[in-house]
């Protein structure tokens, strides 16, 4: 027997002596028995040569021995080898000095490992790991009726039928056979001919008008509500899947059956109109993973959306797109065509089939009732939006005049119609328009009342929307009936002033949340917030009344400025203050729009609805322009803490960012064309009054003055020469008021900012 030397086997550190078999074993700690079993040269089987190195050596505490065992794999010699016991030889390839054994210690708990990778692998190409199979994001991808009904009967054969129609416009008609019966199915190709065939046999199986009846019949537990009926689990012995329809339901759109035909629906035929317009009888919120186009066309395949209008600004572009099911045209708007389809889409969906889709917590609507659908007040909050964004193109020619550069739109839309959120009863007119940004500089105040001193876009359309409240109050003094009943005011009962008519409801629309308190947020942390809610509201900076900078943007809070604003101080360079529009709105909902002036004449008139067209958030806004107010106890009667409809739109507006315009456009509905206004002087370029101004409001109050009752009920004789003593006429508008300051101050807000008092010391100029 050969010698096994120490350097054959790195590694093992072999007794210096040992260079044979020993006559003893276990005599010392460095004497090692040593054993080579090397089997014999590999048969025709091509298997490799193995050797194996039992080691032992000193017995441990307790007597017994430890071994070492050392498997070493060597190269095949030959493409055939076996598997024999013999007597010990080498591989005859592989020389005895070359083999680098894989060496595995077994005495311990942490084996040792010394593995030197095999020739065939050192020469062999890499090998290309395995690629992973992604896992599919978001839910599996929903069955056709095709794939469901070659689930519960496979191997069915569609046979074609006929051909029939244009070339360009060919109607195939295809058929299969199941449980011994013909169902056939047309369609513009011959795919969807299968399909609709599959289809009609699908429904041929249903036996039960819905699933919890199924599993009752069958003596089984109740499905639950939210269960994939498409899915590989479903019950296919209820045979109830997505493509039964439930009742009421239009049976699904076929090319052969007019849209005005009556269709019927488990056996039994309904009227024409049932058919075109019965929706589900219950609310159904759509399945996650699919947009509004998706579905629809499930309910309805081959729906054509058509292209309606393009308008506005080259970075702010708004589409409009139709689509027409059962007589009914729906009309989306977005800012490119996917979209608008999408609303379009939608629009249909919460139509006809009664869908609803909830938007996030926060971007959800704040009801001013209960029992209003959330659909129907999005649809009028859209319905808005358009109107304004519509009339604003109009008078700008499409937005290609210079002054339809803005930042902010805002606007007054009113409504007639005892349900307002009903777009397709309520009769809605724009009344007024505006936009702008800025206010005017401290220099250019007036002492005579023709200056605009707040240029805010919803700030000028409020005055605007006054225009036209004094128009409808001069149609009271006509000597035509028929024109006296055009206006939309009314003698009060008890004879003391006007009041609107009923269901008469004006809206306000900005573009954007107001300034101040409603846009002190941040849009893209609530918007990825699962909750979305207000997580800090008792914040030092939730709720406090901040005023607008001068010539310039944002807001600051009232605390660290003064309370008390004066005439000489302005003009010699402290900035000029004036209220945040989220603080305004807030005080139109306590003392109404209308004003000191107007509140001689008429009682309270309160906003409806604020629909935003960006950055809307229920908690913020709502915060801003009532709930930060609490309970007003001591108001006198007829006024009272309004808490109107808070909604954003469905296609939000884009951010346009760079410098605001200095100017101002407003418009009324009486008016042919816009009037710009020069934000920094509160002028036109011509360095005349606005018809937005204190004077002309001034002018017009006092030309009915005397003529029509008051709500005082007193018949004052003097006219008021001063505009600042017409403002305190009516006592219950200035109660209010100082109930309003007083709320603030007590919820820690800070202090009302009132402009100088100057200001409104001004009489009207003797003609």
């Amino acid at each position: 027997m050969a010698d096994f030397k120490s350097d054959t086997v790195p590694g093992l550190d072999l007794a210096s002596g040992s260079q044979g078999f020993p006559e003893g074993r276990g005599s010392a700690a460095d004497f090692f028995w040593e054993q080579v079993a090397v089997k014999p040269e590999t048969d025709d089987k091509g298997l490799d040569l193995l050797k194996q190195v039992a080691v032992k050596s000193e017995p441990d505490d307790t007597g017994g021995n430890l071994w070492h065992q050392v498997a070493v794999k060597s190269e095949p010699d030959s493409e055939d080898s076996g598997s024999t016991n013999g007597d010990v030889k080498e591989n005859q390839n592989t020389p005895h000095e070359n083999v680098q054994p894989d060496i595995t210690m077994l005495d311990s708990d942490n084996p040792i490992s010394l593995k030197r990778p095999l020739e065939e692998d050192i020469f062999s190409p890499p090998k290309r790991p395995k690629k992973k199979r992604k896992k599919s994001l978001g839910p599996a991808l929903p069955k056709n009726a095709l794939m469901q009904l070659n689930e519960l009967r496979p191997g069915l054969q569609f046979k074609f039928v006929s051909q029939s129609g244009p070339v360009h416009a060919p109607e195939f008609i295809m058929s299969v056979e199941v449980n011994g019966q013909t169902f056939e199915g047309r369609g513009g190709t011959k795919k969807k001919a299968k399909l609709h065939a599959a289809e009609q046999a699908l429904r041929s199986f249903v036996q039960f008008p819905n699933a919890s009846e199924a599993y009752q019949a069958m003596g089984r537990k109740p499905a639950p509500t939210n269960t994939d009926f498409t899915s590989d689990h479903a019950d296919s012995d209820t045979l109830f899947n997505a493509f039964e329809q439930k009742p009421n339901e239009p049976q699904a759109y076929s090319p052969d059956r007019p849209t005005d035909e009556a269709t019927p629906l488990n056996g039994a035929d309904l009227p024409p109109s049932a058919a075109m317009h019965s929706p589900y009888g219950s609310a159904y919120t759509p399945p996650g993973g699919k947009n509004p186009v998706m579905i629809l066309n499930e309910l309805r395949p081959g729906l054509k959306y058509e292209f309606v209008s393009e308008t506005g600004e080259s970075h702010a572009k708004n589409f409009v797109m139709a689509v027409t099911i059962d007589g009914q045209t729906f009309e989306g708007s977005g800012r490119n065509k996917k979209l608008a389809k999408a609303r379009a889409a939608q629009a249909a969906l919460q139509k006809i089939f009664n869908y609803q889709f909830t938007p996030s917590p926060g971007k959800q609507p704040i009801m001013s009732s209960e029992g209003v659908p959330i659909h129907q007040t999005q649809a009028l909050a859209d319905h808005i939006s358009r109107l304004i964004l519509d009339k604003f193109s109009e008078l700008t020619n499409g937005f290609t005049s210079p002054h339809a550069r803005r930042k902010v739109l805002a606007g007054m839309v009113m409504t007639k119609g005892e349900d307002c959120t009903d777009v397709e009863t309520a009769d809605a007119r724009v009344i007024s328009l505006a936009t702008g940004t800025k206010c005017i500089n401290g220099e250019y105040m007036s002492d005579q009342g023709m200056a605009l001193n707040d240029c805010h876009a919803e700030i000028v359309s409020r005055r605007s929307l006054l225009r036209y409240l004094y128009s409808q109050l001069d149609l009271l003094l006509d000597p035509d009936e028929e024109k006296r009943e055009e206006s939309v005011f009314e003698p009060k009962e008890d004879g003391k002033g006007y009041r609107l008519k009923d269901n008469i409801q004006f809206h306000l629309y900005i573009s954007t949340s107001p300034c101040g308190d409603a846009r002190i947020f941040s849009p893209h942390e609530t918007a990825t917030d699962a909750e979305a809610a207000d997580r800090h509201p008792n914040r030092k900076a939730r709720g406090q009344l901040r005023t607008k900078i001068e010539s310039g943007e944002g807001t600051i809070p009232v605390k660290s400025s003064s309370s008390i604003q004066t005439w000489d101080g302005v003009l010699q360079g402290e900035r000029l203050l004036t209220m945040s529009c989220s603080d305004k709105i807030a005080r139109w909902n306590v003392l109404g729009i209308q004003g000191a002036l107007l509140s001689y004449f008429v009682e309270p008139i309160y906003l409806s609805s604020i629909i935003l067209g960006s950055l809307y958030h229920g908690d913020h806004l709502s915060r801003a322009v009532y709930q930060r107010l609490g309970e007003l106890e001591q108001l006198p009667p007829q006024y009272h803490l309004n808490r109107p409809l808070l909604s954003g739109i469905s296609n939000a507006e884009s951010r346009q960012p760079g410098k605001a315009p200095n100017f101002s456009v407003n418009w009324t509905v009486s008016d042919a064309e816009l009037e710009v206004v020069n934000a920094m002087t509160g002028k036109d370029d011509h360095g005349r009054a606005s018809r937005c101004s204190k004077y002309y409001f001034f002018q017009c109050w006092n030309k009915l003055f005397g003529k029509l009752s008051s709500t005082t009920g007193r018949h004052d004789s003097d006219t008021p020469r001063q505009y600042s003593e017409a403002k305190l006429l009516n006592g219950d508008y200035q109660a209010a008021k100082q109930e309003m300051v007083k709320a603030f101050q007590r919820a820690g807000l800070g202090l009302w900012v009132n402009k100088p008092i100057e200001q409104d010391q001004f009489e009207l100029h003797e003609v």
